[in-house]
């Protein structure tokens, strides 16, 4: 009987992921650090070069590339930055999965790189942007979802839409397997 009390409460639902969110208090800015030299912003600050060279940001992560009112590309950033376009839709059929893994390898190497700081962004810096840094947190820092929502709340206002959440989920779910698997062998 406690086997399987332990057992439901393993899996989230969107609705536990959105009460998590809910209980964040934070105001929204257009930038925060929410883990040590990575960022997420909205895209107000993503084309403010000064701004960004002067918080140190040397890689751009656009989680909204050739989106109406998202300018940004390699050329329109020069040699001063780092730059990787995700031509994601905030909707509830876009499978933003897909970009999961090149958003997490190109956080994690930037983040290898001495003194390199990273702005994730999207239009308003809720639910793209945050979906990739949750997707990163949880591949290469092998964060369980709900722990990597908690740490990213306490530093950001997010607010990841239903589709984007339950595609994190499933992420959350491979990667138990993956450890329970290996556990296994």
């Amino acid at each position: 009987m406690v086997a399987q009390k332990d057992h439901k409460k393993e899996y989230l639902t969107v609705k536990d992921l959105e009460k998590l969110l809910d209980s964040c208090k934070l105001d929204l800015h257009q930038i925060d650090e929410v883990w040590p030299n990575l960022y997420i912003g909205n895209v107000s600050i993503a084309q403010n070069k000064t701004a960004l060279q002067n918080l140190g940001i040397t890689h751009v992560l656009n989680a909204a590339h050739s989106k109406r009112g998202s300018i940004g590309d390699q050329r329109y950033y020069g040699n001063n930055f780092v730059y990787c376009g995700i031509p994601a839709e905030d909707s509830t059929h876009f499978d933003l999965d897909e970009y999961f893994r090149p958003a997490a390898d190109f956080i994690h190497k930037a983040l290898k790189t001495p003194d390199a700081k990273v702005l994730v962004h999207c239009i308003m810096g809720l639910s793209r942007s945050s979906t990739l840094v949750l997707a990163y947190l949880m591949l290469y820092h092998h964060l369980p979802l709900r722990r990597a929502l908690q740490k990213v709340v306490k530093k950001r206002a997010i607010y990841p839409n239903r589709n984007f959440l339950a595609l994190l989920l499933d992420l959350d779910l491979q990667l138990n397997r993956k450890k329970k698997t290996c556990v296994l062998l």
